[in-house]
């Protein structure tokens, strides 16, 4: 199994280093010294890591045989592969190699079918699964414990415990109108209490209404 673990960037220096964009939770066995990697286009390797440094928060690599700026800088771009065994799994055991959640059917907690994953987003901020519903629509779905508490490779599944109109968007607008009658309710039994007051010709009652609806807004705007 062929995992892409790093995307060679700019030249650093003048004796061969490159700045890489790693795309490993694993960046220390996949890309330290000694690692050989294949790479795309394939006419750029295999490239062996003869060191490494991280600067300025990013990873710098040296590759055997890149010797000068101008060797570094025609590297620029090309992709570094690693062999991974596909049995393989990470150290932590609440990570998973993309390849291992690619084509797990995608269940809710009580087991009804949601779809087939097909995508592991990578994003700056957290991660995220594409689920291709059986309508042919997708959804992402946050990886995140909350959302997705079980992944069961044994029988290639994932669990999922999604908020009210991730996956089905009417849904959320049931959740919707559920919270706005109570609001509604209490609108209403507030302008009752308020005609009362101001039939009675307490001025003072119609103040405290004017404020309590102040705060109203004030709590909606926030």
């Amino acid at each position: 199994m062929q995992l892409v673990v790093g995307k060679i960037g700019r030249a650093h220096g003048i004796r061969g280093d490159v700045s890489v964009e790693v795309r490993t939770d694993e960046p220390e066995l996949r890309l330290g010294p000694g690692a050989v990697l294949l790479t795309d286009p394939a006419s750029a390797g295999p490239l062996t890591v003869e060191s490494g440094r991280v600067h300025s928060g990013r990873l710098l690599l040296r590759f055997a045989g890149v010797k000068d700026r101008n060797a570094a800088e025609a590297l620029r771009g090309t992709l570094l592969i690693s062999e991974v065994d596909p049995e393989e799994r990470p150290d932590d055991p609440e990570e998973y190699y993309d390849h291992q959640l690619i084509g797990l059917d995608v269940v809710l907690l009580d087991g009804t079918p949601v779809g087939e994953l097909t995508e592991v987003v990578h994003l700056p901020y957290q991660d995220l699964l594409t689920v291709k519903k059986a309508d042919g629509t997708e959804v992402l779905v946050p990886f995140v414990s909350q959302i997705v508490p079980t992944i069961d490779l044994e029988n290639q599944r994932a669990v999922i415990t999604p908020p009210a109109g991730l996956i089905d968007p009417e849904q959320a607008e049931v959740a919707g109108r559920a919270a706005a009658e109570p609001e509604a309710s209490g609108e209403s039994d507030e302008s009752a209490a308020s005609d009362e007051s101001a039939a009675s010709g307490e001025s003072a009652a119609s103040a405290e209404s004017g404020r309590s609806g102040e705060s109203e807004r004030s709590g909606e705007s926030e």
